[in-house]
C-alpha cells in the first residue's frame, strides 16, 4: 500500500472530533443527489418524448403520402394508387409497412347527444399493434373480403360522451353533395390513448365504407401511411420517398403534420439541459468546498509531512485520493437511488399525470446504458477538474506557518 493512499484513508476516516467526517458525508450525499436528479430528468424526458411520439405516430404513421392540395384537411383530396409507386417504396431501406387510408368527416348522433368525428377507413392490412394495449373494452374491428364491415373502434372519451359501449349500434351521418347520408355501424371496441385531441376526433372503421360513400374506384385513396423502423432516420427516409413518388404527390413526416406537439417536446430538451448544467456545477462546487475544508483542517498535518520530506505532489495525491473516494461513493449511491426510482416508476406507474395536459396519465421513464454512462462520465470529469483546483493550495503551505497553525 503506497503511503499517499494510506494517509488518505486516515484523513477521510475523520477519527475523534474531526469536522471533516460529516463534511465528507454531506459531499457524498450532494454528489449522489445531483447525479440522481440528472439521471431521473433524462429518463423522464426520453420517456415522455418516446410516449408522445409513438402515440401521435400511432394515429397518423411516421410519414403520410397525400395530394399536394390536401392542406391537412380532414378530407384530403383523393389520389390514385397508380400514381404512388408502392413497389418502389417498399424497397426503401427502413420502411416496415405501407398502408392506404381514407378520411371522412361525419357526425355520431344518439338519442340525447351529437358529436362530430372523423371516420378513418383502413384495410385488413392495417397495423393494429399500436391499439393492442390501448383497448379498454371489446375487440379490434374485423374486416373480411366477403362484405363491408360495420365494425368501428371508438375512444373512451367518445364512449362516455355519447354513452356508447362495445357491442352497441351507432348512427353516423355524412354530408355528400349537400345531402346527409346515414350509416348504421357497430362499436366493436373502445380505446384510450390519453391524447385528448385525437381521442375526441378519430373513429376507425372499414376503408370500403368511405369508398362507397364517395363512389371511389378500387384504387382511389385519401393517402398512404408509411411506418419506419428507426425514428432517427425519419427525415432521411421522407426525402427518399419524396423522390420516389409522383410529381403531383407530397410526403409529410409526423413532425411536419403536428409541429406544435413536437416543438413543445423539444422545449423540454432545454429544460433538462439547464438542470444538467446546474447539477454538474453543484457537484463540482461541493467537491471544491469539501477539499478546501479538508486541506484547511489538515494544515498542521501538511506542515508535518513537508517537514519530514514529503513532496508537494505526494501531498496533493493524498487529497485527490480522498476526492476520488467521495466521488466514487457519490456515484454509487446516486446510481442506486436514481435507477431504483426509475425502475419503480416504470413497473408501478406510481406518479400520475393529468392526461388532458400531458397526453399521458403517468410519468413515463426511459433511459439506456449509453445515457447512464455519459452522465456518470460527465460527473466524474467535472469533479476531477474541480478537485485539482483546491489541491493546488497545498503548494503554498509552508511547513513553518503550518506548524504554528491552530
Amino acid at each position: 500500500m503506497n503511503f499517499e493512499y494510506f494517509i488518505s484513508r486516515r484523513l477521510r476516516s475523520g477519527n475523534g472530533h474531526s469536522f471533516s467526517k460529516p463534511i465528507i458525508r454531506v459531499s457524498i450525499a450532494g454528489i449522489a443527489l445531483g447525479l440522481a436528479v440528472m439521471l431521473i430528468s433524462v429518463a423522464i424526458l426520453q420517456g415522455f418524448q418516446l410516449q408522445v411520439r409513438d402515440k401521435v405516430s400511432g394515429f397518423g404513421a411516421h410519414i403520410q403520402i397525400t395530394g399536394f392540395n390536401s392542406n391537412n384537411s380532414y378530407e384530403p383530396t383523393p389520389v390514385s394508387l397508380a400514381d404512388i409507386n408502392t413497389g418502389e417504396l417498399i424497397k426503401i431501406e427502413g420502411i416496415t409497412n405501407i398502408q392506404p387510408f381514407a378520411l371522412k368527416a361525419g357526425i355520431i348522433k344518439t338519442t340525447d347527444e351529437i358529436h362530430g368525428v372523423v371516420l378513418k377507413g383502413v384495410t385488413n392490412t392495417y397495423d393494429w399493434s399500436f391499439f393492442n394495449d390501448k383497448l379498454v373494452s371489446g375487440t379490434l374491428p374485423q374486416f373480411h373480403d366477403s362484405a363491408v364491415s360495420a365494425d368501428v373502434l371508438i375512444s373512451e372519451k367518445v364512449s362516455k360522451m355519447l354513452n356508447l359501449n362495445a357491442g352497441d349500434d351507432l348512427r353516423m351521418y355524412f354530408i355528400i353533395d349537400n345531402t346527409a347520408r346515414a350509416r348504421r355501424l357497430k362499436v366493436s371496441g373502445v380505446y384510450k390513448t390519453g391524447l385528448a385531441e385525437f381521442d375526441e376526433t378519430y373513429v376507425f372503421g372499414d376503408f370500403r365504407q368511405i369508398s362507397r360513400l364517395n363512389n371511389w374506384d378500387s384504387i382511389t385513396v385519401s393517402g398512404i401511411e408509411v411506418n419506419i423502423s428507426n425514428f432517427d432516420k425519419l427525415d432521411e427516409i421522407s426525402e427518399k420517398i419524396y423522390e420516389t413518388i409522383g410529381y403531383n404527390l407530397n410526403s409529410q413526416t409526423i413532425k411536419q403534420m403536428y409541429p406544435q406537439i413536437f416543438d413543445w417536446i423539444e422545449i423540454q430538451d432545454m429544460n433538462v439541459v439547464i438542470i444538467l448544467i446546474i447539477m454538474v456545477l453543484v457537484s463540482g462546487i461541493t467537491m471544491i468546498s469539501t477539499l478546501l475544508i479538508l486541506i484547511l483542517e489538515r494544515t498542521r498535518d501538511i506542515g508535518i509531512l513537508k517537514s519530514l520530506g514529503a513532496k508537494t505532489s505526494s501531498i496533493r495525491k493524498i487529497f485527490i485520493y480522498a476526492s476520488v473516494y467521495i466521488t466514487g461513493y457519490g456515484l454509487l449511491w446516486g446510481n442506486l437511488l436514481a435507477l431504483g426510482l426509475i425502475f419503480l416508476q416504470s413497473e408501478t406507474g406510481l406518479t400520475p399525470l393529468p392526461a388532458d395536459s400531458y397526453f399521458i396519465d403517468q410519468v413515463p421513464v426511459n433511459i439506456g446504458i449509453a445515457e447512464i454512462l455519459t452522465i456518470n462520465a460527465g460527473t466524474v470529469g467535472v469533479c476531477t477538474l474541480m478537485m485539482l483546483l483546491p489541491s493546488v493550495v497545498v503548494k503554498f503551505i509552508s511547513p513553518v506557518s503550518a506548524l504554528r497553525y491552530d
